[in-house]
């Protein structure tokens, strides 16, 4: 059985205070990680220290990591500063990185690469707009996505990965695929790994859904039979809220 994964994404929100404020709050609250994998992934500013205090069950996450050591890339977070200050997840390939800073898949397959060469785990990010959902598209886009993002990836690499299937026209809208819709894609995205690496890569890999979700609708998108965990925005920003998202994904 797959270990439930739960990461929040907080983005742009949260002072240094405010993140210290909620680590302290849950870090003796939070299931152990024998049975649910809990990640907050922070602003680069706060990272060292939000590392230097999480407890045992939990992990902290970047949102975004450039693909070269180094370099006059202003702005810019890299994959060794990640990995010398404890950070163990980082998000790639975000909607919004590939809608407002034009992240192509090109640069998110390099992101990748470099994520595994230092260690990283990678949370990638994939998912279609209203208009490719609209059109009956989505599985073909997402495919497209997937087969690209993870070119030259080993099986290894893949198996210890994890995909978020995030349809951005439910992110931060209120909207929320239904648990079928979100299980019907998620199934067919670990069709696409079964084909590009095998049976085996793709019963272990774990495929978060993303979306608006929260307390009130992640049990019943847990109960699916392909959803793995969640990728999770506004929701995860209150300590009981975040709790109580992890909480839901304890399945012993």
């Amino acid at each position: 059985m797959r270990k439930p994964i739960i990461a929040g994404n907080w983005k742009m929100f949260k002072t240094r205070d405010e993140a210290l404020q909620f680590v302290y709050n849950i870090n003796m609250k939070l299931p152990s990680t024998e049975f649910v994998d809990s990640v907050v992934c922070a602003q680069s500013p706060i990272l060292r220290d939000l590392v230097k205090r999480q407890g045992d069950n939990l992990r902290i996450g970047a949102q975004n990591m450039h693909y070269l050591d180094s370099g006059a890339y202003t702005g810019e977070v890299s994959a060794p500063l990640l990995e010398n200050i404890g950070v163990e997840y980082v998000i790639i390939g975000h909607s919004e990185r590939r809608a407002y800073f034009n992240e192509t898949d090109g640069a998110i397959n390099k992101k990748l690469h470099q994520a595994f060469r230092y260690g990283l785990k990678p949370i990638l990010c994939v998912g279609e707009s209203l208009e490719v959902r609209e059109a009956n598209d989505t599985n073909e886009f997402v495919r497209n996505q997937v087969e690209l993002d993870l070119k030259g990836l080993g099986t290894e690499q893949v198996k210890s990965l994890v995909l978020a299937y995030e349809p951005i026209w439910a992110i931060g809208t209120g909207k929320t695929a239904t648990s079928e819709m979100a299980n019907e894609t998620i199934k067919a995205i670990r069709g696409v790994v079964k084909d590009l690496y095998g049976k085996e890569t793709a019963e272990a890999i774990r495929i978060q859904y993303g979306g608006s979700v929260k307390p009130g609708n992640i049990k019943e998108l847990l109960a699916t039979s392909d959803i793995d965990g969640a990728l999770v925005g506004g929701a995860s920003l209150d300590p009981e809220s975040f709790l109580a998202l992890v909480n839901a994904g304890v399945k012993k």
